[in-house]
């Protein structure tokens, strides 16, 4: 699983909401978003280790 295809789909989903900063979905996936682009790498990282511990495999098959 790779980092990109997550942050894709994060920024998929907060695009399909209207940007409305008193909504607590629109918040959360919108900061979500932008703290996880910053931490790309840290984040690669975490998905490398629930990769190896079977997390994305009902996905990638």
């Amino acid at each position: 699983m790779r980092a990109e295809t997550m942050l894709s789909e994060l920024n998929r989903l907060r695009k399909d909401l209207d940007e409305d900063p008193t909504d607590l979905e629109w918040l959360a996936l919108h900061h979500a978003f932008c703290f996880i682009s910053y931490k790309t790498g840290e984040f690669q990282k975490y998905l490398d280790d629930q990769a190896s511990q079977g997390a994305f495999d009902d996905f990638e098959n």
